[in-house]
């Protein structure tokens, strides 16, 4: 090989190494800056708040969720009390915004223990219930996540709950009230192997946790995320310490923004939610919000330690989100209702987001702690929540109690808006975007922007045909659960009347973990179905079902056996073809004998179908708890809820 040849050999594997160099960069790059899709959430918040739909609801009718002391959690609250605010170790406020229902909790559910479930901080539980029906919101089985690469990512500040003596449940105070066992209990119940991580930045802390688990998803420590934060207040030491301060609202309300602004009010909560890459989220399901992530540490303002500034922060969000301020439509603001914080952010708002705005439409500015007070370290993600909820709807819900806007704020000075109403999400020609901003008086500020789904276009399935009947799988741990279920399961039903009941079937089977306790719903028709599902609801051990009622509950694990229907007319129609076929098939025969589902014999001896339905004149019917029939013969259950222990099931086709 002559040198000229060498050199050309030489340049092009030159060239062809700084092109895979050059694509490897570009592929980083991307992946640095990559949306994070919200593909599931959950909630509790005050005001009988247990869903994201009940938030809404919440927001949109402006209630109040602030409340007197609650009366179950030990004597210091009943003698916390005194409205002199020079009086030592007391609150001269006496209303929060509280979780009802904290103290309730499924230990039997997780498979936890009455005296561990005792020892455990009330935030610990909270955050195993809602990271459930966060992924059940997504439409993911829990129970498949186990062994995967699925992070955990929570904001949690308090530790008071064991304050109070824990002699009788010695062992396990350790865990029960530890901050990093609350993210790593929930991936440990999961079997998740992602980063669990707990964070305390005070009252930023969920949105530090959300932009923790998009670093992750970025950089592919994980491949989905739990994220979001929880504040339960097992003693009224806060209320004390801002007492302390003059930090306190005396009425216990946030009058975000407000002339009246005179301190804030405490509140409760928890959010999940889950986290994906768009890329993934799109090759998976369809997204149901995008979102860029940013954090900043802005260092201290001027006004002293726990005083909050902005401007930096909001500045490096939208750079990393490659965005003008004029290209955000709403903020959520931190907005907690004190004379020196709230005039500080509503000056950064004026200085970053009320500039440059093309159109001359003002950013709109609002503060969810005016109706649930300030959730603490569930703050950012309640804000994170109502604003997903909002793109969705197109209104931005009013804020309450403001008198008028404070005069300690220059608003002449930039375009921003304080909704006292509720207002339509202005329609500009792009998506709808959102600014939330948490602040933690340690100094740690948070921004995050939300951006609205891209549109995905409509999958058209390819062949659909009409069911002669629906299954409804439902299952839990026990039986009080199942009926619980059912119940839940019909009023959800109908209050959406334009949920097509075979896409709701599919979603039961295909999307819900498979629970010991099972029951399967049958029907021809909606009206059925919701019979059903209210028999069920109504006993915790059915009858005898006929057409529209629940399936005996097995006590016991049953084996069940899957038989397809035939794919031509001629099997279908033909005398007996599981009974001929088992009589040929050894291996077919064994398995219904295992699974004790021997094939019926056709004719008036064989009586009803499992279900109920008629039998049908031609195929047999295997009624093994996996097959239910209507009038056109045997009809396989999409997706049974697992086999129970032991199972011999199997599928087998002709």
């Amino acid at each position: 090989m002559t040198n000229e040849e060498k050199l050309r050999d030489y340049l092009k594997r030159v060239t062809t190494d700084l092109a895979q160099t050059r694509e490897r960069l570009r592929k980083l790059e991307d992946d640095r800056v990559e949306p994070i899709a919200v593909v599931g959430m959950a909630c509790r918040f005050p005001g009988g708040v247990a869903s994201p739909d009940d938030f809404w609801t919440l927001l949109t009718s402006g209630t109040d969720a602030v409340a007197p002391f609650p009366e179950d959690r030990g004597p210091e609250w009943a003698s916390v009390y005194d409205p002199d605010p020079a009086a030592v170790g007391r609150s001269y406020a006496r209303e929060g915004a509280f979780l009802g229902e904290a103290a309730d909790f499924d230990a039997q559910f997780f498979g936890i223990s009455p005296r561990e479930a005792l020892a455990m901080d009330p935030q610990q539980r909270l955050l195993l219930e809602t990271s459930w029906e966060a992924l059940e919101d997504a439409g993911i089985d829990p129970l498949s996540l186990h062994g995967t690469a699925t992070g955990v990512f929570t904001g949690l500040i308090y530790h008071d709950y064991a304050a109070g003596g824990v002699d009788s449940v010695e062992g396990y105070v350790i865990t029960g009230i530890s901050g990093g066992v609350a993210s790593g209990r929930v991936a440990y119940t999961l079997g998740l192997e992602g980063p669990a991580v707990t964070v305390d930045t005070a009252c930023s802390s969920s949105l530090v946790a959300m932009h923790l688990a998009a670093q992750a998803l970025r950089s592919g420590e994980c491949s989905l995320a739990l994220a979001g934060g929880v504040t339960v207040m097992a003693r009224p030491g806060t209320f004390v310490e801002f007492s302390r301060q003059r930090g306190l609202a005396a009425d216990g309300r946030c009058k975000a923004y407000a002339e009246a602004a005179d301190g804030t009010g405490w509140g409760e909560g928890v959010g999940v939610l889950v986290l994906e890459r768009l890329s993934d989220a799109r090759r998976l399901w369809s997204p149901g919000l995008r979102g860029t992530w940013q954090c900043g540490e802005p260092g201290r303002c001027s006004n002293g330690l726990t005083a909050p500034t902005g401007s930096r922060v909001i500045q490096s969000a939208l750079a990393g989100a490659g965005l003008s301020a004029g290209e955000v439509d709403v903020v959520e603001g931190h907005g907690t209702g004190t004379r020196l914080g709230d005039p500080i952010e509503a000056e950064a708002l004026l200085a970053t987001y009320g500039q440059g705005r093309e159109d001359g439409s003002p950013v709109l500015l609002g503060s969810v702690k005016s109706n649930i007070g300030h959730t603490q370290a569930a703050a950012g993600v309640a804000g994170v929540i109502k604003m997903i909820q909002a793109m969705a709807y197109g209104v931005v819900p009013a804020t309450l109690h403001v008198d008028a806007p404070s005069t300690h704020v220059d608003w002449s000075s930039g375009a921003v808006e304080l909704v006292t109403e509720a207002t339509a999400w202005p329609q500009t020609g792009r998506p709808r975007r959102a600014g939330i901003s948490s602040f933690g008086f340690s100094g740690t500020n948070a921004h995050v922007i939300l951006e609205q789904a891209p549109e995905e276009p409509a999958e058209q399935p390819d062949d659909t045909r009409a069911l002669p009947v629906v299954p409804w799988l439902i299952s839990a741990r026990g039986l009080d659960g199942l009926a619980a279920q059912a119940e839940r399961l019909g009023a959800f039903v109908r209050s959406h009347a334009e949920l097509d009941p075979v896409d709701l079937g599919w979603s039961l089977a295909t999307t819900r973990a498979g629970l010991p306790q099972r029951a399967v719903v049958v029907g021809t028709d909606r009206e059925e179905l919701l019979a059903g599902v209210a028999a069920l609801a109504g006993s915790a051990q059915p009858s005898v079902p006929s057409s529209g009622e629940p399936w005996p509950l097995a006590r016991e694990p049953r084996r069940i056996g899957f038989v397809s229907r035939p794919r031509s007319a001629a099997a279908r129609h033909g005398p007996g073809p599981v009974r001929g076929l088992s009589g040929v098939r050894p291996v077919l025969r064994r398995g219904l004998r295992r699974a004790g589902a021997a094939p019926r014999p056709s004719g008036p001896a064989a009586g009803r179908c499992p279900a109920g339905g008629r039998r049908a004149a031609g195929p047999d019917h295997v009624g093994a708890g996996g097959v239910v029939c209507g009038g056109g013969g045997a009809v396989p259950v999409a997706g049974v809820v697992g086999c129970g222990s032991g199972c011999g099931g199997w599928s087998f086709d002709w």
